[in-house]
């Protein structure tokens, strides 16, 4: 499989397989990168059916590990607009993979564009409940998170900017036909804020039963490679 390094207005970002009319662009999770196991799986799969693969690092992720800047969901949402426009000069079709906190920027960034295909690995749908969620687990409240402006823990670093930004843009549009799959034991996002979303925007969900958040494991990641066979074949017209 050709595989071609890119710059894309500073972003690094990576081309999988050959020149097509149909391009993914597939934006990455928290603490991973373009070329996380579940993108190479992509790439491979995609290519096969007859799509190029596009890949970036977010802020402070990947070959941007060492930036300055965080990687709050605003300069996130400008890149993947970025990143968009410059598919667009390369590609006729645009289809989505998003993976983790990349499907919730994704979804941000991308709800008024015209995506032809999504597909949702372990999405986080509802960044605030999230917070929430990791917030009462450490024993932190919103008062407190307010006051330090964040707090570094072993679980993910806290801000206050980036808790205050999600509270007020909740994702309320989706018009892409999209397929979800997310593990049983995904405790990061709850399977009834999926369910939710799956009904409200029409999306197929699949589940694998025993699977959790992080699809790494070699029995997880060979369901989600099967996943995507399915998915891909049945789209492959």
């Amino acid at each position: 499989m050709i595989v071609e390094k890119q710059n894309i207005r500073g972003i690094p970002a990576i081309l999988w397989g050959n020149e097509s009319k149909k391009l993914i662009l597939a934006v990455h999770g928290s603490r991973s990168s373009k070329i996380d196991d579940c993108i190479w799986i992509l790439a491979e799969e995609a290519v096969l059916c007859g799509y190029q693969v596009l890949s970036f690092d977010l802020p402070k992720h990947g070959e941007r590990v060492y930036e300055e800047m965080p990687c709050m969901v605003q300069k996130c949402i400008e890149e993947l607009g970025m990143i968009l426009q410059y598919a667009k000069q390369r590609a006729e079709q645009i289809s989505l993979f998003g993976c983790s906190m990349g499907a919730y920027i994704s979804l941000l960034a991308y709800q008024n564009e015209k995506i032809d295909r999504t597909w949702f690995l372990s999405p986080v749908i509802d960044m605030a409940h999230v917070i929430r969620n990791i917030m009462e687990e450490l024993g932190i409240t919103e008062e407190q998170l307010e006051m330090e402006g964040e707090i570094d823990n072993p679980i993910e670093p806290l801000s206050w900017e980036y808790y205050s930004y999600v509270k007020e843009h909740p994702v309320t549009k989706w018009q892409s036909p999209t397929s979800i799959l997310r593990g049983e034991h995904d405790y990061l996002c709850e399977y009834k804020n999926i369910l939710e979303f799956a009904e409200q925007f029409g999306c197929k969900l699949e589940e694998q039963k025993g699977g959790e958040h992080w699809f790494h494991t070699p029995k997880e990641l060979d369901y989600y490679r099967k996943w995507l066979q399915k998915e891909m074949q049945e789209n492959k017209g």
